[in-house]
């Protein structure tokens, strides 16, 4: 580390974040809509970007080259079959969302069960976020900084101390950039570090082939796609500890419909656009985005098996192929765009927390009069209650030697099937039963909760490929049978914005779809992995 670095770092920040203000001054984050979602005045572009950098953080970059370097190709699924549920997003789940005009996943869940199933799906959206999507992110985040600006031998600590200094750093500039400027901020700097991300992440990849090479590309890529070409099939083996190819088509399926169409820190930046059209703008960006993540969430892993052997944790593979190829001189912006990424994610889920706490729970329990002004106060103050707790959890995620990307995945399997169950049977049966919902939960959460005990050796998309279709079932049945409600009817909820349809979303949705198809082909032993 050095002061050409030091002084690229603080100037890259302070420039995004200067831009960010200026894009985000019209807004009036003393109001709870202005604070919370950004005013619906976001672009699909803007949408696109914030999304991609609230999902894209360094748990990934870590995490996802971390289980290539030991798995290879096959952890391209949590990226390119993502795009399978982003079409859905834009074509099934977005056009209800914007329909109903809720300002968040637990009001559509009140306005289609009850108010104690939205208040228990609240509750465990808070629950994951602080305890584990945050902490990993931060984690992760001090993982990377470790390596790049050497801060473990410059302060002469070890290296717990040095996650702990780091984590606590970046949590705090994270709580202070959501209490400053609500969403709006955040999804105007996501537009910029979005781009130097995917800049970034290529040249590590590029720079790792010239390497590989001996200074030459070409003869790197010849070495990557003829020296290992089993690490090169997409398709994992049926006991696979990382993705069964089985699972493609029902666990991780299912998973995927979780996370990108009913997760809260992901849909309430779609919810966040001026309109639908943006808004299916934006996420169909997102699946473009999510199929090319390969190249620098993935490939880079197998780069380092390449050049490193075998042997290394799997969550130092990426730091060390970073210290290896990326240029001193380079150190200060590459560190940005890693800062920019954390503090995206961090702050994403922050703001979903604070979300769902003031709206679900501080308005209509514990302050009934208040105002939208009082809210976000409200709001703010518990930006700064929450990052504190999840600074002072983030170093403890070391204690997980499963990887990083696993922690968070499976942690989420505690709720993620029922949710998803429960938003599904909302949409399309004009009956639903609020008991059914809660008895879904609970089962799940107990069977899966003992799913790791007496089953522990089975993947855990296998085993959500089986409680999903059960929670399911559950629902179906109950609302079949005792339902609380019958004959639904959208009318009677009023839209907030225009709610037109992007003209051309099919048929982008229909050449995501082929491209995702393409990807397993080319990464399979048809090809590639010969």
């Amino acid at each position: 580390m050095n002061l050409f670095s030091i002084f690229s770092f603080v100037l890259v920040l302070a420039f995004i974040y200067l831009y960010a203000y200026y894009r985000s001054r019209s807004i009036d984050k003393k109001d709870s809509e202005g604070y919370f979602l950004g005013g619906r005045s976001l672009v699909g572009t803007t949408v696109g970007m914030t999304i991609i950098m609230t999902n894209l953080s360094t748990e990934q970059l870590v995490g996802q080259n971390g289980q290539s370097y030991v798995a290879g190709m096959e952890v391209m699924a949590w990226e390119v079959t993502a795009s399978v549920a982003i079409v859905m997003l834009a074509w099934v789940f977005l056009p209800k969302y914007f329909k109903y005009g809720v300002n968040t996943i637990s009001d559509f869940i009140e306005i289609r069960y009850d108010t104690f199933t939205k208040r228990i799906v609240s509750i465990l959206f808070i629950v994951t976020y602080v305890v584990s999507f945050m902490p990993v992110v931060l984690y992760s985040g001090a993982l990377i900084f470790n390596d790049l600006f050497g801060i473990e031998e410059h302060l002469g600590v070890s290296n717990i101390t040095a996650v702990v200094i780091i984590s606590t750093v970046i949590g705090l500039v994270g709580v202070t950039y959501l209490f400053v400027g609500g969403l709006s901020l955040i999804a105007h700097s996501d537009t910029l570090y979005g781009i130097g991300l995917l800049l970034g992440g290529l040249t590590i990849a590029v720079l790792a082939v010239i390497a590989l090479g001996e200074n030459s590309f070409f003869r790197g890529l010849d070495i990557f796609l003829n020296s290992s070409p089993e690490k090169l099939n997409a398709w994992g083996a049926l006991d696979s500890s990382i993705v069964p190819w089985p699972t493609l088509f029902l666990g991780m399926l299912f998973n995927n419909l979780y996370f990108w169409c009913t997760n809260q820190m992901i849909v309430q930046k779609a919810l966040a656009a001026k309109n639908l059209k943006e808004a299916q703008k934006g996420a169909m960006f997102v699946g473009f985005f999510k199929i090319t993540g390969m190249l620098f969430l993935v490939i880079p892993g197998i780069l380092a098996y390449n050049m490193f052997g075998e042997g290394m944790q799997m969550d130092l593979a990426y730091p060390a192929l970073v210290a290896e190829v990326l240029p001193n001189w380079a150190a200060g912006f590459f560190g940005a765009v890693i800062f920019g990424a954390i503090i995206s994610s961090f702050v994403g889920a922050l703001n979903a927390t604070v979300t769902l706490f003031s709206l679900d729970f501080y308005k209509p329990v514990i302050n009934k009069q208040a105002t939208n002004h009082q809210i976000a106060k409200a709001g703010r103050i518990l930006t700064v209650v929450i990052g504190i707790i999840v600074v002072l959890i983030a170093p403890f995620i070391s204690l997980f030697p499963q990887g990083l990307y696993a922690v968070i995945q499976e942690f989420n399997g505690l709720y993620s099937m029922p949710l998803l169950a429960i938003i599904l049977v909302g949409f399309f049966s004009r009956k639903t039963s609020a008991t059914g919902a809660k008895v879904a939960l609970i089962f799940h959460i107990i069977v899966y909760a003992l799913s790791k005990v007496v089953i522990p050796d089975v993947h855990y998309l296998y085993v959500w490929s089986v409680l999903f279709l059960l929670d399911l079932g559950i629902l179906y049945f109950y609302s079949q049978l005792k339902p609380d409600q019958e004959d639904f009817q959208f009318d009677k909820y009023k839209n907030k914005v225009d709610i037109t349809p992007w003209k051309h979303s099919k048929w982008v949705g229909i050449l995501i779809l082929v491209i995702v198809v393409a990807s397993y082909i080319v990464f399979s032993p048809l090809v590639l992995a010969n």
